[in-house]
């Protein structure tokens, strides 16, 4: 008989097709079926830089990014259950819809979207994500 798997260990998820974390957090975290993702900033993987423009520029980037990180669990945006997500301003609201709704096909997660007074390196946008199936 094979022992049980012990779905309470949790697993670090890397990747370096996303932004690699530059402080005391994991890029993603999976527990058993369920895959949380920090907060993403529209920077380029490849460079380490911000992704220049507006907020549907930026939105791309940051949602680019989040894919990465669930492709690197075996998951996709499709799998994700819900979303946190800030922007600077809510003026930008209808345009970061309007992006945002391209990725998660006919079932998008759960969400609230919130203005904040800052986001790290003064960005327009950042969303994480949980993900599973």
């Amino acid at each position: 008989i094979e022992p049980e798997k012990d779905i309470s260990m949790k697993k670090k998820i890397a990747t370096p097709k996303a932004p690699q974390a530059i402080g005391p957090y994991s890029q993603a975290i999976q527990l058993g079926s369920l895959l949380f993702i920090s907060g993403q900033i529209p920077l380029d993987p490849q460079t380490g830089e911000l992704v220049q423009g507006d907020i549907e520029v930026q939105t791309k980037q940051v949602l680019e990014n989040l894919a990465a990180i669930a492709e690197a669990a075996g998951l996709r945006l499709t799998d994700a259950l819900k979303a946190s997500c800030f922007l600077k301003s809510m003026e930008d609201f209808g345009r970061f819809n309007a992006v945002y709704a391209t990725y998660f096909g006919d079932t998008p997660p759960a969400r609230e979207t919130v203005e904040v007074a800052r986001l790290p390196r003064d960005v327009l946008v950042e969303v994480s994500l949980i993900c599973g199936r």
